[in-house]
Order: C-alpha cells, then structure tokens, then sequence
C-alpha cells in the first residue's frame, strides 16, 4: 500500500525565480537613462548655447600642462539649473542625486562630482550663476519647457509658480524675472546655510521613509482586497453566463 502511495506522489516542481541579488553586467548608454523630451535634455541644450569663456578662464587645467582635468562649467552650471528646477539647494543632495537619480546621471555622462567641487563652483561664480540662472528659468518657464518647484518646510517639493498661460496674463517679463530671482536666492540659502541644508535633508529623509511606508500600506490594502474582487468577478461571470443561456 505504501508503495502505491509512494508512486501517487508528484516530484517538487521547479520554477525559475527572480534573484535581484545577482550581480550582473548590463551594457547600457547613458542617453538611454531618460527620454527624449525630458526636462534635463532642455536644460544640457540651453546650458551649452551659452558662453562659458568666463568661467574656464581661471581654470589651471591646459593642453601640455599635467595635472587633472577640470570639470567641465556647462556640467556643473547644467546640474545646478536643473536642481533648482527641481527645488534643490544643497550641494550634498545635489551630490547624491548624481549617483542615485537617473536625470542627474545623464547630465554626468559618466563625469564624477562631489559635493566639495558642486558647492565650490557656485560659491566661485554665485552672482554670475544667479544672473544667469534668473534669466534662464524665466524663459523656459514663460516657454512651457520646464516646471519649477520649490521646497517647502516637511522636505517636499510643490509648484513654484505657474506658466505660460501667467506669463502672457502678466504682459510683463518683469514679473517671471522677480519670481525666478526669489527661487534662486531661497535655495542659494541652503548652499549658505550647513544646519540647514541637513536639516532639509533630513525632511526629505523622513518623507521619502514616510511616502515608502504609506505606499507599502496601500499595496497591503491592494493585496488584502484582490480576493474579493475576484469573488464580485466570479459572480459577475456566473450573472452574464445566465443571462447567455437564458437568452
């Protein structure tokens, strides 16, 4: 008997499952990290339009002399725009950004930076930078390439201010100028202020953790209710089967 029992029994079956421990090596350009009509893409083209000679003359990295390359100011201002684009201050945010955030590595192109060469650069040209980034932001906001947000106090980002549609309601440049200089100066106050700037960080911290938590509970929720569902889709099927064969 046992034996009849014993062939009765079916072997384990064996599935192919997902192991995201795995290292693996994935070929993979950096212009494949975002879209074409990206918001970062509009920031790069805008940044290399303009004339950098200024901001490479003090640079002591020439053909023929040793030493390391410098970074790049197009990099460096490109980066800084599109963070305040996107409401961010801190060279340290900015930093982790580079490495963790698809737009900002695409921006790289595979150029290392810290937060020591981010926060020196917008130090070194601060009031050509603000001129510079007052104009810009203005025009691509007036132009419907970009939208603006800013930080407010729990670490989240919220819209700054509107778009085209306010720009021509305005007649006036002048207006979207005021708005993107404000932008400008209330984020440089993070690069000015260290205790600050961490304590945003850690807001951001705390709400990325908070908006994790909150989205774990909602896939619960989403888990918890996909049996009963599927008994309203069970009855529903049962109600149209008879009404098929009633009719």
């Amino acid at each position: 008997m046992d034996k009849v029992q014993d062939k009765d029994v079916r072997p384990a079956v064996r599935l192919r499952q997902p192991d995201r421990a795995q290292v693996e090596m994935v070929i993979q350009s950096p212009d494949d990290l975002i879209p074409a009509d990206h918001q970062a893409r509009v920031i790069w083209r805008v940044c290399q339009a303009q004339d950098w000679s200024a901001f490479c003359a003090p640079l002591k990295a020439r053909q023929g002399v040793c030493g390391r390359d410098a970074t790049s100011p197009v990099l460096l201002a490109s980066l800084w725009l599109y963070a305040a684009v996107r409401g961010v201050g801190s060279a340290r945010e900015l930093a982790r950004l580079c490495t963790e955030s698809k737009p900002y590595r695409w921006l790289c192109g595979g150029v290392s930076v810290n937060h020591h060469t981010l926060s020196d650069f917008r130090v070194a040209h601060g009031a050509a930078l603000d001129e510079l980034f007052t104009r810009m932001i203005a025009m691509l906001v007036a132009k419907r390439l970009v939208t603006v947000h800013r930080i407010s106090q729990d670490g989240t980002r919220v819209r700054a201010f509107a778009g085209a549609s306010s720009f021509r309601r305005e007649k006036r440049l002048q207006h979207r100028l005021a708005q993107a200089a404000q932008h400008v100066q209330d984020l440089k106050q993070l690069l000015a202020d260290p205790e600050r700037s961490a304590g945003l960080s850690a807001k951001q911290k705390a709400a990325r953790t908070r908006a994790a938590r909150e989205r774990e509970q909602r896939i619960e929720q989403a888990i918890k209710r996909l049996p009963q569902l599927k008994e309203k889709q069970d009855k529903l099927a049962k109600q149209k089967s008879k009404k098929e064969r009633s009719g």
